[in-house]
């Protein structure tokens, strides 16, 4: 069973997985992004881990900062980035899960949060597919990434 916690420190071994070059151009590692997160010094991002079975086996960031604002005019929205799951887990439907369950989440503990949003590479075809079956929309918006176009995608909560 798939489950969404705050990132605990403890977790960092178990999320510091390899990501492989292709991967690397579509997303951050956890290291990477907890990095960023401390180097922002503020309170608007979230590092979360996916947890399966109680073991961690992904990571992302909910981020309430001003570059959602790229991606939408709503206020109340939430960015969803630096998805990745453990290569050695991927393929069992963990990413889809978790997606699924962010909205869950994100509704259950920050209550103001209308919306979630994010963008993915053009060229990231399996990620862009979960979204969809999980639920998100492409509505045609798109922007340039730093690897390329992105397709800009949203749940309304």
């Amino acid at each position: 069973m798939i489950h969404l916690e705050f990132f605990k420190n403890e977790d960092l071994s178990e999320v510091s997985y390899a990501l492989d070059e292709n991967q690397m151009k579509f997303t951050a590692t956890a290291q990477q992004a907890l990095k960023s997160i401390s180097e922002r010094d503020d309170d608007k991002a979230f590092p979360m881990t996916i947890l399966e079975n109680d073991i961690p086996v992904g990571f992302f960031v909910l981020d309430f900062g001003k570059d959602k604002l790229e991606l939408t005019d709503n206020e109340n929205s939430v960015l969803v980035r630096s998805l990745s799951v453990n290569p050695k887990m991927q393929g069992k439907g963990i990413g889809k899960a978790a997606m699924l369950e962010v909205e869950h989440f994100v509704r259950d503990r920050f209550n103001t949060c209308d919306e979630i949003v994010l963008a993915v590479n053009q060229k990231n075809e399996s990620a862009y597919h979960i979204y969809l079956q999980a639920g998100y929309i492409y509505d045609g918006k798109t922007r340039v990434g730093r690897s390329g176009p992105q397709y800009l995608m949203y749940k309304k909560l």
